[in-house]
């Protein structure tokens, strides 16, 4: 019985647009991936801190950045992964080999943007709030 074979391309486009959800994961190991369904839990975090609790609003959405962090580092796993390994581990029943193209790298450079500038603006939000309560904005 043939696997459908997965695409390292759209696995990190995946993991950029969808990954605080863990879509990525569920992709490529199933509905029943462990990581992927704690991606997921960061949504239903969201939601109760958002309707029990009352927070600062960076408080609630704080589970769904951490989460983003994580999926960009996926991103980047997945993306720099050489393709003989990546068919061994994915594609390993599916008859055919990936080739990556010129648009992964490009799809890589967005990813290390986004995930540092979610980062860097995560981190110096929390200290803000932590240290000055909120004082810089």
């Amino acid at each position: 019985m043939a696997v459908a074979h997965k695409n390292k391309t759209f696995a990190v486009l995946l993991a950029l647009l969808l990954g605080s959800l863990g879509a990525h994961r569920f992709y490529l190991k199933g509905a029943t991936d462990r990581l992927g369904l704690l991606h997921l839990c960061s949504l239903f975090a969201t939601g109760i801190l958002y309707g029990a609790v009352k927070p600062h609003p960076f408080y609630v959405i704080l589970p769904l950045l951490v989460s983003l962090i994580a999926a960009c580092i996926e991103a980047l796993v997945l993306g720099l992964t050489p393709d003989e390994k990546w068919d061994a581990g994915y594609n390993a029943g599916s008859g055919r080999s990936s080739r990556s193209n010129w648009l992964l790298p490009l799809m890589l450079v967005l990813v290390m943007t986004v995930g540092a500038i979610v980062l860097i603006g995560t981190i110096a939000r929390l200290f803000d709030l932590l240290y000055t309560g909120g004082a810089y904005g």
